[in-house]
């Protein structure tokens, strides 16, 4: 790519890869001197209605003169971008500057510009226009540019549509025959609304093309039985997958057409039809071939099962990029590399293009793994009725990301957030590419349904395959943030197993309090503690005795469902001497029966050494396909995941697949409803617990509270004395006037502290603040530790004063060494720390927590995103555990905890609107009974990091 010899050098920055509404990819980059032929090209291939909409009037071809204007920018005042797919344009946009009059101009001072789009009519339709505005308003923002105009003919309904649904401020007149818009490039809440929803519905689709195709090509099928390539082929084909199922193998003889039944081909390039997925299981260095042959093909997506990349070293990791690079040329998305696959088990699917030799039993919970092992034990876990968790339901969906170079968790949860089919996600995560953005998806598919994660590599560095940014911010932080979301944290696949067995059939409790019942006394009590230990409040076990039939439990089941003091039920059970299965399957209908009957509070089984209980529960609820069904059963002869070895690697994956050794349930009764069991207490009420948690979450969401607006905030302020400030250096802690100054701005006054570089200084600042004062050393290794007797309190006169002075520099040093200050005594009250960060990855974050060393050691900090709102700020002040401290602990007087809060506010509308400010620390603040006082302050600004959550939509780079 030449540079540009007019102005600016080339802008590479601008480059990205976007997911357009139909779920392809295409690359949006500036234009340049290069692109003539392209562009000339790009050109021919538009209608005549298309070119006299963009002209007002014919214009067949371009002439030389319009292309030289077309391709030369300068990429201040004259900006040209194009989205392409491979070679070839498929739209253009650009803009120039212009002043008074609408004629050309240059400069800072002139910040309007005309903007013009063209589309091929083939892309119409795609969303190609749309993605360009985001493009082009992000450059104009960037050049200084604050004010599109365009003229449109009245006909060009679909370019008035563009703008007018763009979501920014805008003006409209007609003159002339023509509509002219200008609108504003300031981002609203509005135009992110509707950004974040085309977002959502391209990369849902995108990942929909890959779960539900209508035809698809495992490329790389051996032709003898074994391998990856003809195992997965044979695993679509016995799962019953409903479109249709080609194999490729370019060793193929030249006559032979099938490979045990299924159409084979040479290449995907032979194939008579389309192909919607193609399944690549090749070695690494035959899969750039594979996957031009499949672009030519106009192949819609990629599963990539073969290994080799960024997992196996710096070579690994650039043939990852070269991968990425090259499908997306193609308008292609790609799931992996270094794979175990994607199941979809829906009947109009039934796609099992996985390692998996089993098809899921059919279910409403989706589940997405970044590692292929432990996707297997997941998969086993689900499947299986005996020897755990038990009350099974099946899958929607599975997707294994393998290194996730592409598709990654957030395309998931933004597919999974509008599948009908999919009530709860799980997710196993090993990194997170982009928290930011992870959270906020987050948020809001657990507004509409549960999402369960545990992550995997929370102490160390993520696995070597996963090219994800570094986060400043502890794994505490990062979970606190998610937490925040909605999202349900374990730390455990069990515990995520548990927790979504129980959400994907039950409702959600209403509250925390927890019934128990049941034929054993001591499992009760074992239930009873376990509730108090999660923070529930349960009622006295009610003991029903080993006497107790089915009738007895089905009577007290129901009571304790109709009992308005209780939210949930825990039943307890153990084996009665003497009854074998039918007394198992009585007593599983008895509960069931009166679960059904009281069908708006969660009822969970903890069972011990009752496998019959167990599978007479599943028997009675499970959602497994029945004997009779429509479509194959499941093998029922396959090996063993654990048997076999992993065919890329070589080695066991040792996790049991399937559920063999159970016969399939019978059909459950009309309106069942699963009852998960448990083999122990603690994890039916851990479970419990996150769904009462989860469960407040929701509603509490459904008001979110608001970011106060405060008539004494002086934001243009603050705005000027930053930049005078940055303008002094890239990056700054500011002085102590500085940070007064630039806090004040924003309500927050922090107490004078005057240096006392001598006892004479010292006396001198206590009379200009007035008596009584505290003097302090500020040396980095005293500061903030009152422990180690570095302040002295209460100092009511100067003699006083300068005893103080010789006692600390007797104890630690010449005043140089120990840097002291006085300050006016507060009033007494709680020390406590307020801080905000702009972490790279995750974004703004506001913490809180008491001062002093033993909250830094126990941990004791709780934290928030910004922008945090009013309810943010009371839940923050109350989720440290040593919150009672604040609120009257053992005799003591409650403190002023809203002037607190607002405090915290305050800060946080400071760095929500100021992204310079990337830190912020007061330290400490004295929460009085009336009051605060902010005794300490610092405050460092930079350039603004990138804000990739509000910019233009893009894919991740290919790092």
């Amino acid at each position: 790519m030449q540079t540009s010899s007019d102005r600016h050098e080339y802008p590479a920055h601008w480059e990205a890869d976007v997911v357009l509404r139909d779920g392809g990819t295409a690359r949006i980059r500036p234009i340049t001197v290069d692109d003539a032929e392209r562009l000339v090209s790009f050109y021919e291939q538009v209608s005549d209605e298309s070119k006299y909409y963009r002209f007002f009037a014919p214009y067949p071809r371009l002439s030389a003169k319009d292309v030289h204007r077309f391709t030369h920018h300068d990429f201040v005042d004259r900006v040209g971008l194009a989205a392409a797919v491979g070679d070839d344009f498929i739209g253009t946009v650009r803009y120039d500057r212009i002043g008074a009059g609408g004629r050309p101009a240059t400069g800072a001072e002139a910040d309007e510009a005309e903007v013009a789009f063209l589309v091929q009519d083939a892309h119409q339709g795609r969303g190609v226009a749309s993605a360009l505005l985001e493009h082009i308003a992000a450059v104009a923002r960037e050049r200084g540019i604050r004010r599109f105009a365009a003229e449109v003919l009245p006909a060009n309904t679909k370019m008035i549509k563009v703008f007018t649904d763009a979501g920014y401020r805008q003006k409209r007149s007609f003159e002339d025959g023509v509509v002219r818009l200008e609108f504003d490039l300031e981002p609203t809440d509005r135009s992110l609304a509707v950004q974040y929803a085309r977002e959502q519905r391209a990369e849902a689709r995108s990942v929909q093309r890959l779960l539900a195709p209508g035809a698809v090509a495992v490329i790389g099928t051996g032709r003898a039985p074994g391998g990856v390539g003809r195992s997965i082929l044979d695993n679509i084909r016995d799962g019953g997958f409903t479109g249709r199922l080609y194999a490729v193998n370019g060793a193929l003889p030249e006559g032979q057409k099938e490979l045990d039944g299924v159409p084979a081909f040479r290449s995907v390039r032979d194939i008579d039809g389309p192909v919607d997925l193609a399944v690549v299981a090749v070695p690494a260095e035959r899969v750039p071939e594979v996957v031009a042959e499949c672009g030519e093909h106009d192949v819609q997506g990629l599963v990539v099962i073969s290994a080799g990349y960024a997992e196996s070293g710096p070579e690994g990791r650039e043939r990852q990029r070269a991968l990425v690079r090259q499908a997306r040329s193609h308008g292609m998305r790609i799931i992996g590399p270094n794979s175990f696959g994607v199941i979809n088990t829906s009947p109009e699917v039934r796609l099992n293009a996985s390692l998996a030799p089993d098809m899921p039993r059919a279910g409403r919970i989706g589940l997405f793994a970044q590692s292929g092992a432990i996707g297997v034990a997941l998969l086993s876990r689900l499947h299986r009725r005996g020897g755990g968790v038990t009350g099974v339901t099946g899958l929607s969906t599975f997707v294994s990301s393998g290194n996730r170079a592409d598709v990654s968790g957030n395309d998931v949860l933004q597919y999974w957030y509008e599948d009908a089919d999919t009530d709860v996600a799980l997710m196993y995560l090993e990194s997170i590419g982009n928290p930011r953005k992870f959270t906020r998806l987050a948020r809001r598919t657990a507004a509409a349904k549960p999402l369960v994660v545990v992550q995997g590599a929370r102490h160390g560095a993520g696995p070597r395959g996963h090219a994800v940014r570094a986060t400043q911010l502890p794994h505490a932080t990062v979970s606190a943030l998610l937490r925040q979301a909605g999202v349900i944290r374990v730390d455990t696949i069990t515990e995520l197993v548990d927790a979504g067995l129980l959400l994907a059939r039950q409702p959600l409790p209403a509250g925390p309090r927890v019934a128990i019942l049941g034929n054993s006394e001591s499992l009760g009590l074992l239930t009873y503690d376990a509730c108090l230990a999660e923070g529930l409040r349960p009622h006295p076990p009610q003991d029903l005795t080993t006497a107790a039939s089915a009738a007895d439990f089905h009577a007290a089941l129901s009571r304790a469902l109709a009992d308005d003091s209780s939210d949930a039920v825990v039943v307890t059970a153990i084996p009665s001497v003497g009854e074998g299965s039918d007394g198992d399957a009585a007593l599983a209908e008895a509960l069931r029966s009166a679960a059904a009957e009281q069908p708006t509070k969660p009822v969970l089984v903890v069972h011990v050494e009752l496998g019959g209980l167990a599978e007479a529960l599943s028997a009675a609820t499970s959602t497994a396909p029945q004997p009779g069904a429509s479509g194959p059963a499941p093998k029922t002869g396959g090996t063993r995941t654990g048997e076999r070895a992993d065919p890329r690697t070589g080695a066991d994956e040792g996790a049991e697949a399937d559920g063999k050794g159970a016969p399939d349930p019978a059909p459950p009764p009309e309106g069942a409803h699963p009852i998960p069991a448990y083999p122990a207490a603690e994890r039916a009420v851990r479970a419990l617990a996150q769904a009462v948690a989860y469960g407040q979450w929701r509603r509490d969401a459904a008001d979110p509270g608001k970011v106060p607006e405060y008539e004494d905030i002086d934001e243009r302020g603050a705005a000027a004395l930053i930049k005078g400030l940055l303008a002094r250096g890239q990056g700054l802690t500011l002085t102590t006037d500085a940070t007064c100054e630039l806090l004040a701005a924003y309500g927050v006054h922090v107490h004078r502290a005057l240096p006392a570089p001598t006892p004479d200084a010292a006396a001198a600042a206590a009379r200009a603040l007035g008596y009584p004062v505290a003097l302090k050393a500020t040396a980095p290794h005293l500061r903030h530790r009152a422990d180690l007797g570095g302040v002295r309190l209460d100092l009511a006169d100067e003699e006083q004063l300068r005893r103080a002075y010789a006692e600390l520099t007797e104890l630690f040093g010449s005043p140089e060494e120990l840097r002291p200050v006085v300050q006016r005594m507060a009033p007494r009250g709680v020390d406590t720390v307020v801080r905000a960060v702009i972490d790279p990855a995750a974004g703004a974050v506001l913490s809180f927590g008491l001062a002093g060393a033993a909250s830094q050691l126990l941990g004791d900090m709780a934290h928030r995103l910004i922008p945090v709102t009013d309810r943010d700020a009371t839940s923050l002040v109350r989720s440290i555990r040593t919150a009672p401290l604040l609120f009257g602990w053992r005799g003591s007087a409650p403190v002023d905890t809203p002037a607190l809060e607002e405090l915290m506010l305050r800060v946080s509308r400071l760095v929500h609107d100021h992204p310079e400010v990337v830190a912020v620390t007061l330290e400490p603040v004295v929460v009085a009974p009336h009051g605060i006082s902010v005794l300490g302050a610092s405050v460092r600004l930079a350039p603004p990091p990138a804000r990739d959550d509000q910019g233009p939509r893009t894919l991740p780079p290919t790092y």
